[in-house]
C-alpha cells in the first residue's frame, strides 16, 4: 500500500465531514508549502501531518492535526511570531495554533501571512523545487475514537 492510500484509510476513519474538511486544509497547505515533505503519524490522540524540509521530524515547521471534531494547523516554530491579530493559541515554549473552522480558514489573509513569515523564519528552509515525499512514520496500536460518539 502506497502511503497515499494509507492516508485514505486513516482519514476514513472519521466522520466524513470531518475527513473531507482535513483534506481540503491538506490540499491547501500542499499549495502554500511547496517542496515540504510530509510525515504522517496516526497517533493516540490525532492523525498528525507533519510539514518538513527533509528527513528530519525534528525540522517540522507546520502540522495539520485532525482530531475527532476539529482540525488545528500548528506552527511548530511559532513562538515569537509577528501576529497582530491575535490568531495564534498555545503558551508553550514553541508551538503555536489555529483552529481551523473550515479549510476556508487557511485562504485568509493574516493567516496566509502568518505561514509566509513562519517559512521565512523556520530553522531550516524548505526548498519549494524539491519534489516532495510522504512517509508514514508511526501508526499507534492503541488510539481514541476517531468519531463522535452521540448520547
Amino acid at each position: 500500500m502506497t502511503p497515499g492510500e494509507q492516508l485514505e484509510k486513516f482519514f476514513a476513519k472519521y466522520e466524513p465531514s470531518v475527513a473531507a474538511m482535513a483534506k481540503k486544509a491538506l490540499g491547501k497547505m500542499r499549495k502554500l508549502v511547496p517542496g515540504a515533505n510530509e510525515m504522517v503519524y496516526d497517533n493516540y490522540n490525532a492523525l498528525v501531518i507533519g510539514f518538513v524540509p527533509g528527513e528530519r521530524p525534528s525540522d517540522v515547521v507546520f502540522s495539520i492535526a485532525v482530531y475527532p471534531n476539529y482540525t488545528n494547523l500548528f506552527f511548530a516554530q511559532g513562538k515569537g511570531l509577528p501576529d497582530p491579530e491575535k490568531r495564534l493559541q498555545g503558551a508553550g515554549k514553541q508551538v503555536r495554533s489555529i483552529r481551523l473552522e473550515s479549510a476556508a480558514t487557511l485562504d485568509e489573509p493574516e493567516v496566509r501571512e502568518l505561514i509566509r513569515v513562519a517559512l521565512e523564519h523556520a530553522k531550516v528552509p524548505i526548498d519549494p523545487k524539491q519534489k516532495p515525499r510522504m512517509e508514514i512514520r508511526a501508526v499507534a496500536k492503541k488510539q481514541r475514537p476517531r468519531q463522535v460518539r452521540m448520547k
